[in-house]
């Protein structure tokens, strides 16, 4: 009885979702149609007849490849990397006072700026690489660090009571508490490597990208091409934040069920 609920709970939301996908496209198509230069605002069946075609190329999924390969490295690291330094500042005051002004320029910093310079020092290939990555990397140590800074003391010292090892204190106590905001992170994370890693292949422009499709399709006008690749570049990140998103909540829908079914 109560699995029903919740499914039909489900569809209802997706049914909301259906509505609010319609609506837009509904609003995007009368814009066009009142703007009425496709080379301004191509209608919505304009756009999708141009993606089903870009689709039918092997050009189309290598720069799909070539750009998601790089952004998501990026990403990788920033959250390994972040994770470590993160860990760092909290055993060591020294460690946590010299890497703040690094994160704080890093985070000041505008990102075509630090685009622009990136191109001096490394391949133009892998710019969306090392860019996804100083874009994630604040966040990541940032809400990691403060999750391991609001650590329950009580918890702490109730574990040195009983002599838990130090595995056991990082399973019960720490990952719990750095865990809302490792989530929190995560998610911001991910829009801003993907916004961040196109902005660098357009800049830069290494050959078989997404940014370099992009740059070509806007100077050649092709402005369907560039709302195609615009609508492949959110999919894409859409898809990614949810793949990520179960991989680090696996049980989460689980927990819903077992909650309303404990309320029943």
């Amino acid at each position: 009885m109560k699995r029903a609920i919740a499914t039909k709970k489900d569809k209802k939301h997706y049914g909301l979702k259906i509505v609010a996908i319609c609506f837009w496209l509904l609003l995007w198509e009368l814009l066009s149609k009142m703007v009425g230069f496709e080379i301004l605002l191509p209608a919505p069946i304009a756009v999708f007849d141009t993606l089903i075609k870009l689709s039918g190329s092997i050009e189309f999924w290598q720069s799909i490849l070539f750009s998601s390969l790089r952004i998501v490295l990026g990403f990788v690291l920033a959250l390994s990397v972040g994770t470590v330094l993160a860990i760092g500042s909290y055993q060591s005051i020294l460690i946590r006072e010299l890497i703040a002004p690094l994160m704080k320029l890093i985070k000041a910093m505008p990102v075509a700026s630090f685009i622009i310079l990136a191109i001096l020092w490394i391949d133009i290939r892998n710019l969306s690489v090392l860019i996804a990555f100083m874009m994630v990397l604040p966040m990541i140590y940032a809400n990691v660090l403060q999750g391991l800074k609001v650590t329950d003391e009580k918890l702490l010292q109730m574990a040195e009571v009983f002599h838990l090892s130090l595995f056991k204190k990082i399973i019960a106590i720490y990952i719990p508490s750095v865990k809302p905001f490792f989530i929190s992170a995560v998610s911001v994370g991910l829009g801003f490597c993907w916004k961040a890693g196109i902005a660098a292949e357009v800049i830069g422009q290494p050959a078989g990208s997404i940014g370099r499709q992009l740059y070509e399709a806007k100077i050649n006008l092709i402005t369907k091409e560039l709302f195609a690749w615009t609508i492949v570049i959110v999919v894409i990140s859409v898809l990614f934040e949810r793949l990520v998103m179960l991989l680090i909540q696996p049980r989460r829908r689980e927990v819903v069920n077992q909650i309303i079914e404990s309320k029943g």
